[in-house]
């Protein structure tokens, strides 16, 4: 009979191919046995069924072959929240979460409107709803599951002060008669290059949505986009503060026009520039 402990060891064998096998093995062990990791290793040498046994191992040969962690499990962690993902929508990278401290940082105060543009799987607004529950956040995504993905993530974590809306970048904000209301606008927009998209991994170019990664030939049509339009929708003083991708920082803060002050970049955990914060004079 096979304990955890050697279905894990089992595991990590399978995937010696994938960096950081260890993690990997461990989650989707937890996942499959509905386990927590003490409850793990407490009983390492507890047999669990057969029938769980064999959907491990499935999931294991899936990994094996590059198939991302993330939809494996159903589920990515982000600031400290599990948010639910699936296919078709783009998984949560850590480096998004300065987004959320940027926005922190200024201590928006009173019952702030906040525009989240293509929310995805909701990570920022729901995270930021949890932050600020006096906030009024609208998150937007022209993609129908996306929005009911994060809406599901939303209702998960009791967020309440959040409105889901379809639409391609701030058409469904017009629709609402929101110009000019926003104090932040928000977004984790497409920034990689149509070159850069094919010398990304299998593992992302095969299975993330190329529409939420690639900004056009350049990657920064999508952002040029949002800086033009923008104005708009924020109030005096708004901020628009989005993620940006490796070497673009000159690029980006280039495109900015003289309605714009105090045009800052803040650096990621690996020291590269990575959260533009703007704010509209």
């Amino acid at each position: 009979m096979k304990s955890l402990e050697n279905l894990y060891r089992q595991g990590i064998a399978l995937l010696k191919d994938i960096p950081e096998n260890p993690i990997d093995a461990k989650l989707i062990l937890l996942d499959s046995f509905d386990l927590t990791g003490e409850e793990f290793f407490k009983n390492p040498e507890s047999v669990p069924s057969g029938k769980d046994i064999k959907g491990y191992f499935r999931m294991i040969r899936k990994r094996s072959q590059g198939y991302p962690l993330s939809y494996l499990t159903g589920k990515k962690e982000f600031w400290s929240i599990p948010f639910k993902v699936k296919k078709g929508v783009l998984i949560p990278r850590p480096e998004t979460e300065l987004i959320i401290e940027t926005v922190l940082a200024l201590h928006p105060a009173g019952n702030p409107f906040i525009a989240d543009i293509g929310t995805g799987c909701g990570n920022i607004s729901v995270s930021l709803g949890k932050e600020l529950p006096e906030a009024s956040i609208f998150a937007t995504d022209i993609s129908v599951r996306a929005l009911r993905i994060a809406w599901e993530n939303a209702r998960r974590q009791e967020i309440n002060n959040i409105k889901f809306l379809r639409g391609n970048l701030f058409d469904p904000l017009e629709k609402r008669g929101l110009k000019g209301k926003m104090d932040l606008i928000l977004s984790n927009p497409p920034y990689v290059s149509e070159e850069e998209w094919k010398g990304l991994p299998d593992e992302i170019r095969l299975y993330e949505p190329k529409k939420a990664l690639v900004g056009g030939a350049s990657g920064l049509d999508f952002i040029q986009r949002m800086i033009d339009s923008a104005p708009d929708f924020l109030k005096q003083g708004g901020h628009l503060i989005f993620e940006i991708g490796f070497g673009q920082k000159d690029q980006v803060i280039a495109l900015f026009n003289e309605g714009w002050s105090e045009i800052e970049c803040c650096n990621d955990l690996s020291g590269i520039p990575r959260v533009i914060n703007a704010r509209y004079i």
